[in-house]
């Protein structure tokens, strides 16, 4: 038992985060049952589906799991007031300033993580009361961090900056990527892309089958004058790359955006038009598995890389 795995009650540190439309309450159910921390991702939800899959995850025997909720989401405050009257234990925040919630939640008994891209809004955090850190490299699918530094080069900065547990995130896909950001200082990992493409997963199966099929070099990181995401090449893509590469305006990079395009990707199955967010371990990734295989195989592969580690000095 390392300070992660003390502080989120679950066997292995091994969260599952909270990506829009992939991480409804099944995702979250079976990565908790197989000894992680699921997250329902909120950022795609409205309060009364939030509520549902709350209730529908608890109905499911699982007791121990997390809540995904993006501060900057227009829905925010919502959330706060539905995760402390569900009374969920752990609340994960993203994209914002955790200064606003963080002593609310903790006075209520809820643990609160919160995502960043960067050590300096990492000590910010630290001294905003946060339990733990998320330090997520631009290798991440989804809303990234601007200054694009690597997992790798990230989990160092911050492991040095605070006294708090840190998670890495941005890349991990399997149990020898663990064994690595750990030699680095991690206490745990953050895995996204390789849950997104689960069974368990909420997103379309068109999506799923696009991610399995990505091959390195299919991911890019895009509209940096808005928020950088990044996500899997695709005939949308395209037009946005077009478009930054000639000079084009914050907002009309908003209206090629428009509304609901992660939707119509990742839950609808649009492969043309959709925006399809995935980090670059998509590459890494060649089947649909449930996430119990999932889970075994990444428990199996640490042990071999650790086993390779020690044989090797």
């Amino acid at each position: 038992m390392n300070p992660l795995t003390k502080l989120l009650n679950i066997k292995y540190p091994v969260i599952q985060g909270g990506m829009v439309w992939c991480s409804g309450w099944r995702l979250a159910a079976a990565v908790s049952k197989a000894g992680g921390l699921g997250l329902i991702g909120a950022g795609s939800m409205r309060p009364e589906v939030l509520i549902e899959h709350i209730r529908r995850i608890k109905e499911n025997g699982v007791t121990n799991f997390g809540v995904n909720i993006p501060l900057l989401y227009s829905y925010a405050e919502e959330f706060i007031d539905i995760v402390l009257k569900e009374k969920v234990p752990v609340v994960f925040t993203s994209a914002g300033s955790p200064k606003k919630f963080t002593s609310l939640l903790k006075e209520n008994g809820i643990r609160v993580v919160h995502v960043v891209s960067s050590a300096k809004f990492a000590v910010k955090s630290e001294e905003a009361g946060v339990d733990a850190l998320v330090a997520e490299g631009f290798e991440a699918g989804g809303h990234n961090g601007k200054e694009e530094t690597t997992t790798l080069t990230l989990v160092e900065l911050i492991k040095k900056s605070i006294n708090i547990p840190v998670i890495a995130a941005g890349g991990i896909a399997t149990g020898r990527a663990i064994l690595a950001v750990q030699s680095l200082g991690a206490d745990g990992v953050q895995i996204g892309s390789l849950f997104a493409a689960s069974e368990e997963s909420s997103a379309s199966d068109s999506f799923k089958e696009k991610v399995i099929s990505a091959r390195e070099g299919d991911t890019i990181l895009a509209l940096k004058k808005l928020a950088p995401v990044r996500m899997l090449k695709n005939e949308f893509c395209n037009k946005v790359m077009e478009q930054e590469n000639a000079g084009a305006t914050k907002e009309s990079l908003v209206e090629l955006l428009g509304k609901g395009r992660a939707r119509k990707g990742i839950f609808e199955g649009n492969m043309v038009d959709g925006e399809l967010e995935i980090g670059q371990s998509a590459s890494m990734i060649s089947s649909i598995q449930p996430v119990k295989k999932i889970m075994q195989n990444l428990i199996k592969e640490y042990e071999e890389a650790l086993n390779n580690f020690e044989a090797y000095f």
